[in-house]
């Protein structure tokens, strides 16, 4: 049996007022509505996966928080280079029979990131994976 599983970005765009607070507690230097993008990625659920191992719907709640802050890195490369977004608000959802991880990031809106914001909105890129 082949399980393939995907974690789809929703929802993308300018920051509300409530985000853009959220997002500078994160940052040294306040940032505007203007200097950000916004997009909300599904990042894991209480589903079996490939290799037949699942988060339970209990943990999700506790794991979620534990995202907040954290770094999204482009192919789990780990160095400062391929660091791409940050993760600023969290929760757990219901829907297609499944809990889930809904996380909202911020990228910073620059030249570099053009391309990565258009592929995200083409829905070029949209996989993520929480790396474990």
């Amino acid at each position: 049996m082949k399980v393939t599983k995907a974690a789809d970005v929703e929802l993308s765009g300018a920051p509300s007022k409530e985000q853009l607070e959220k997002i500078n507690r994160l940052t040294k230097t306040k940032v505007t509505a203007e200097d950000v993008y916004v997009f909300s990625v599904r990042l894991c659920d209480d589903q079996s996966d490939r290799d037949h191992e699942r988060f339970s719907t209990e943990a999700l709640p506790k794991l979620a928080e534990l995202f907040v802050g954290k770094t999204g890195v482009v192919d789990h490369a780990w160095s400062s280079e391929k660091q791409l977004a940050r993760i600023f608000e969290t929760g757990v959802e219901y829907g297609d029979g499944a809990a889930f991880i809904r996380a909202w990031a911020y990228i910073l809106r620059t030249d570099k990131t053009a391309e990565l914001i258009r592929e995200i909105e083409a829905g070029i890129k949209k996989e993520v994976s929480v790396g474990c």
